[in-house]
């Protein structure tokens, strides 16, 4: 066990997309504890350690909008990769003004979560790491606004914003009362267990949702 945290992240747009929509872009209500994981691997991680996602505070009112963005439609085949890692001559480039397309969106606005997380060791941790130092470079890092890339709501086009919440500061309000159901949800990607997605079923408690421990090799019920 670990350190815990508590992180406030907030924004002008945010896209948790629901992998269920293929065509067009269609955001979850709330952040994902995936998305969560990935902004604190923004700030800081490494290989001895491992962010587990604990609870998400949602702030601010749940509202959507639709906007129409230039994508993409296809992306370079992992095959061509591997011929060109193994030396094969392969065409590894793609022109974006040749396969640009429009896609709707239906995305939030106006975003705020509070992260509660911590952190725990793994078995590539050496000798000269412990719970204390990665807190503290965490801490440190969260403080001084440091990323080694900028975190993001969904998508890189919604940075995100963060600041770290001390210890003796009370979490912020939440505008949200009552219990809402929210449905299934990605709980996160099983990395260890072939990519495969976890999901759970996401429930709303005046503002907070708790989030339950992933179980590698069975859905979390």
């Amino acid at each position: 066990m670990g350190y815990g945290i508590r992180l406030l992240v907030w924004g002008e747009f945010a896209c948790f997309t629901r992998p269920e929509m293929k065509v067009e872009r269609v955001s979850y209500d709330v952040m994902t504890p995936s998305a969560a994981r990935g902004i604190l691997e923004s700030i800081h991680w490494k290989p001895s350690i491992v962010w587990k996602i604990d609870k998400i505070h949602v702030l601010n009112e749940i509202r959507f909008d639709n906007v129409r963005r230039n994508e993409v439609g296809s992306k370079i085949p992992t095959g061509n990769v591997r011929k060109a890692m193994k030396g094969e001559p392969t065409l590894l480039c793609q022109y974006a003004s040749e396969d640009r397309q429009q896609r709707a969106t239906l995305l939030l606005r106006n975003v705020a979560y509070v992260i509660v997380a911590h952190f725990e060791m793994t078995s590539k941790a050496g000798p000269q790491d412990s719970p204390e130092k990665h807190y503290a470079i965490f801490s440190r890092r969260a403080r001084q606004g440091q990323c080694f890339q900028q975190p993001y709501f969904g998508c890189r086009e919604f940075p995100a914003k963060f600041r770290l919440i001390e210890e003796d500061e009370p979490t912020p309000h939440s505008l949200h009362k009552g219990d809402k159901d929210l449905g299934w949800m990605l709980l996160d990607i099983d990395h260890e267990d072939g990519m495969n997605p976890r999901f759970f079923r996401a429930t709303m408690k005046d503002g907070l949702i708790e989030v339950p421990p992933m179980e590698r090799g069975l859905t979390v019920l």
